[in-house]
């Protein structure tokens, strides 16, 4: 059985900086869990200082016995890096991105019986179909989760942005009427994340 734990995003920004959420990730492994962190939402030349950034922010969260240890995700390597891990963790970023590099992979096959926790655009790309803060349009996922997605939901994220702030309601609708109207829709408030055990 694959566990999957979908962040609406924000993870690090969190009061808790994310601590319950990953305690929840990596509940059961041990001390020494193995957490593969997989970047592929981002520009190729930002994966290291992303990945450097994730070992400060471990270092922060998680200050009693359990000290995960990370690796960065790469393509190439993707499928037996995963074999070796206990628990993977797929930022957010790009929409496109990240399902460019995903549908590279037999998914979920590839992951079968392990932890997988995703952020934002990576929530996203599991579900059927999504509403994305940065297209502010519905789009279809890969189809892993039978469910509709909506990240960032209610938040400021675009409030600077010159198409003005985000109507949550009427994005709500939209999404409500995109695709099968009988798949539930998870529209979660910024680190909220919700469990699904396939």
């Amino acid at each position: 059985m694959t566990k999957y734990f979908l962040n609406s995003g924000a993870v690090g920004r969190s009061k808790d900086k994310g601590r319950a959420f990953f305690n929840d990730v990596l509940n059961g492994f041990g001390q020494n869990p193995e957490l593969l962190i997989c970047v592929f939402a981002q520009p190729r030349e930002d994966w290291e200082d992303k990945f450097n950034q994730d070992i400060e922010l471990f270092k922060e969260i998680f200050d009693g016995d359990v000290k995960p240890v990370l690796t960065l995700a790469f393509p190439e390597k993707f499928e037996e890096q995963i074999k070796r891990s206990d628990a993977v963790y797929i930022h957010g970023g790009d929409d496109h991105l990240i399902q460019y590099w995903l549908r590279q992979f037999d998914l979920p096959r590839i992951w079968d019986g392990k932890a997988i926790a995703t952020n934002s655009a990576s929530s996203h790309a599991l579900s059927e179909c999504f509403w994305t803060c940065d297209w502010r349009m519905c789009m279809k996922g890969l189809g892993v989760l039978s469910i509709k997605f909506m990240s960032h939901f209610k938040s400021a994220y675009g409030e600077n942005d010159p198409r003005g702030p985000i109507d949550w309601d009427e994005s709500y609708k939209e999404l409500e009427n995109y695709g099968d109207a009988n798949l539930p829709i998870y529209a979660l408030e910024e680190g909220e994340y919700k469990i699904f055990e396939i």
